[in-house]
């Protein structure tokens, strides 16, 4: 399959280029900072594997294109010098170079459909893919990922959302103050806001008539954590998901005791995981993870029962595949709803449409984050004012502090770039990059010849074999890799 065409190949020359990202207007992170370039450029080629980095201009990049210049990058739209182009999205189809090494988020080891004529382009033209998503180290967890910055931004925008959202069912509360995390000009700077939100449900209260405000988080990996750190910056209580019930029992009694307009100063969280959301289907069994990952069949879901009555936000952060029960399928959200449930909003941070919660049907944008669901009418809507959840599924967060999350992504990416950037033979490489390669010269490596069969069937399942090798494929847009279903 390699490209027959004029250009020579570059592939482990050292010249690394930074391709200006065009996918989305939003998108301002960068693969490596100046500072990256900067280390990679001073050391030499013979320590670094590095000789020359190019950055394609981009007014829009945290990093300003004279930052780069100043530490001794080219900056050019020609990349063509280039024997490794590292990205953060896909780079547009018509600009793929023959014969290169790409590094990007790719989304195409799962088959995805929409991202298969980008793969055949890749193909076509002799190019070897490494994808971020797969470097993954001998835990079978991901290296290079930017989860946590995910959960952060994704937290951040939910309160924002949540503060119109209680606005519109008639209660004013401190999140309504609170921007979204792209309006603050760093982390720390978001972190504050929300440090200032706490400070004022812990002097004066939420509405007796939210409470008690339960924030339930899926899962115990990178991105729930991220999520959790956020949370945790108001005053708080984590309770164990045994005793959800007890939060309500004391709310009853509160209210029967006459003290309607008794003010609660604090929120709720819960953290559960896989064991929380099933229990096996023979009585006299307890659960298994190992079990329930072999055998999702042998388990029924209860998370809709257990779990879902109790909460006001769910904070999904799990992987899901389509041969586990949903953590919250259509008809379980219309029975709750009829039933009472306190559920005001999801905030999804893996963006997994239609996967684990059936009824999130689409992706938000960072500039339009929600929209609402009423379950009584099965029925969608672009405001926040009626009936039903709200809910926010943004797929591209961890931009929205770009400037944090590149540096992360970089002191990282940076150790790997030496080895993408000077070896020519795939053999060479250390084993974690070799497994995260895609195709190499243009042919499908090993790892990844399922790849044809899977997008013939549409299916949508990793082959056990492939499993065995640690290639544990995700459902899209998810930030982490890993075996264990809790850790995304």
């Amino acid at each position: 399959m390699n490209s027959s065409g004029d250009e020579k190949s570059r592939l482990g020359n050292g010249v690394v280029g930074i391709l200006a990202e065009t996918v989305n207007k939003w998108e301002r992170r960068t693969p490596l900072t100046p500072l990256h370039c900067a280390r990679l450029l001073h050391g030499g080629k013979d320590r670094t594997g590095v000789s020359r980095v190019v950055v394609q201009p981009s007014a829009k990049r945290i990093h300003h294109d004279a930052l780069y210049e100043d530490v001794g990058c080219e900056v050019s739209d020609d990349l063509s010098d280039c024997g490794l182009i590292l990205g953060i999205k896909q780079p547009e189809l018509e600009t793929i170079l023959p014969e290169r090494a790409y590094a990007f988020f790719s989304h195409t080891h799962k088959a995805q459909k929409e991202n298969m004529p980008f793969l055949d382009e890749i193909l076509s033209k002799g190019v070897t893919l490494c994808d971020y998503e797969l470097i993954v180290g001998d835990h079978g967890k991901r290296l290079l990922a930017f989860g946590k910055y995910a959960g952060r931004a994704g937290l951040v925008d939910f309160l924002h959302g949540l503060g119109q959202r209680y606005l519109s069912l008639g209660y004013s509360t401190p999140f309504l103050s609170l921007g979204s995390s792209y309006m603050y000009s760093s982390l720390a700077a978001a972190k504050a806001a929300v440090v200032s939100v706490g400070e004022e449900i812990a002097s004066q209260g939420l509405p007796l008539g939210i409470c008690p405000l339960v924030f339930v988080f899926t899962g115990t990996g990178n991105v729930s954590l991220g999520a959790q750190e956020i949370f945790t910056l108001l005053p708080h209580t984590f309770v164990e998901p045994s005793k959800l019930p007890e939060l309500f029992v004391k709310d009853k009694e509160v209210t029967q005791n006459g003290k309607s307009t008794k003010r609660v100063y604090q929120v709720y969280g819960c953290i559960i995981t896989s064991q929380d959301m099933v229990e096996h289907k023979d009585p006299s069994k307890s659960f298994h993870k190992a079990d329930y990952y072999a055998h999702p069949e042998h388990y029924n879901p209860v998370f809709h029962e257990k779990i879902s009555p109790y909460m006001s936000v769910l904070v999904n952060c799990i992987y899901w595949e389509k041969r586990f029960p949903r953590l919250l399928s259509t008809k379980q959200i219309i029975d709750l709803t009829t039933k009472g449930c306190p559920l005001v909003g999801i905030c999804d941070i893996t963006c997994d449409i239609g996967g684990s919660i059936e009824f999130l049907n689409r992706a938000t944008l960072i500039d339009s984050p929600f929209f609402r669901f009423n379950p009584s009418n099965n029925s969608y809507y672009d405001d926040m004012d009626g009936d039903g959840v709200i809910c926010m599924a943004i797929d591209i967060l961890p931009t929205e502090f770009a400037k944090e999350a590149s540096q992360h992504f970089g002191d990282i990416l940076s150790g790997f770039v030496g080895s993408l950037a000077s070896v020519t033979e795939l053999a060479d490489l250390p084993e974690h990059l070799k497994r995260a390669c895609i195709s190499y010269k243009g042919e499908l490596t090993s790892l990844y010849e399922y790849i044809p069969r899977m997008r013939k069937s549409n299916a949508e399942e990793v082959p056990q074999e492939n499993m065995a090798n640690g290639v544990f494929l995700q459902s899209k847009r998810t930030y982490n890799i890993v075996v264990d279903l809790d850790e995304v």
